[in-house]
């Protein structure tokens, strides 16, 4: 079993314009929701790729409300923990004239210790059930940035990190598996701009020589890298006709994730978290696609 965890799922309300115009009045031609946010999305990913999975999340009031239902009916297993605040809502806004992708991104509130100690019982329970683990996400406000060693003090299995900054950072001593941050987070991690493949190398061997076993760095649709033993290889990423990017990364991470579990070899680790990455850019909602439409993309 694939256990996902992470503490800022979403609400994504998804609005499609045929022009978008910054400044003034706008009418949707295509108004929709889901849940959403990086944990769920992982989870949801999971799920349509067919693995075995359990998703941990914390939701709150009329739309951790939503968010239940949602994946009540999508009939993903998942363990809710409960927070005195309402989840966040997120905003994507798709123009359709220029092909742009706007967010806006509420964060979470705060957890409270009781609401975060909670959690930490939640997957203490579950992750002795799991042989593969995925964190994923930031971090409310005011949570400790080393929260995520309380859940790796009681992990045995392979851990898929998808976080960054000090988060990251703090986990590092527990040699993951796989980091899998995007160029801008890797920045933000090292703490350095990366303006070319030698700083991006740099940064990912710094990652490596603080504990990551493998390092796979995505940039968009540019050429995706990924570090290990075996050294430094070059992925191609897959050209398709975008609807909406959100999730992409999440779904990178899924496939990852699934392919891992199934032992395949890296390289075809790797080429299967872009068939997802890219198969999920193709649909209007993130992480909602078929494994069979994935497998014709490897």
């Amino acid at each position: 079993m694939i256990l996902v965890a992470g503490l800022t799922p979403a609400w994504q309300q998804i609005l499609t314009f045929d022009h978008l115009q910054i400044g003034e009045v706008n009418r949707a031609a295509q108004v929709t929701a889901c849940a959403s946010g990086k944990v769920l999305n992982v989870g949801c990913a999971l799920h349509h790729l067919g693995a075995k999975s359990h998703t941990l999340c914390p939701i709150g009031g009329t739309t951790g409300e939503l968010i239940r239902q949602d994946f009540a009916t999508l009939g993903i297993p998942t363990t809710w923990t409960d927070t005195q605040t309402t989840t966040r809502v997120c905003t994507t806004l798709l123009d359709q004239g220029t092909g742009q992708t706007t967010e806006l991104v509420e964060n979470s509130a705060a957890l409270t210790t009781a609401e975060l100690d909670a959690y930490v019982a939640a997957y203490a329970q579950l992750v002795p059930q799991a042989d593969f683990v995925v964190l994923s996400g930031s971090l409310p406000q005011t949570t400790p940035r080393d929260f995520y060693t309380r859940l790796l003090d009681v992990t045995s299995c392979r851990v898929l990190l998808d976080v960054r900054g000090p988060e990251l950072q703090a986990c590092l001593k527990y040699q993951p598996w796989l980091v899998k941050p995007n160029r801008e987070e890797l920045a933000a991690t090292v703490g350095r701009p990366l303006s070319n493949r030698e700083d991006l190398i740099a940064a990912m061997q710094t990652l490596r020589e603080a504990g990551a076993q493998h390092v796979i760095v995505s940039d968009g649709p540019r050429t995706l890298l990924a570090a290990g033993p075996a050294g430094i290889a070059d992925f191609s990423t897959l050209q398709v006709k975008t609807v909406n990017p959100i999730g992409c990364g999440d779904c990178l991470a899924a496939g990852l994730a699934v392919a891992a579990v199934e032992q395949k070899s890296w390289s075809e680790i790797v080429r299967f978290g872009i068939a997802a990455a890219a198969e999920n850019a193709a649909h209007l909602l993130p992480a909602r696609f078929s494994r069979s439409d994935v497998d014709t993309r490897v």
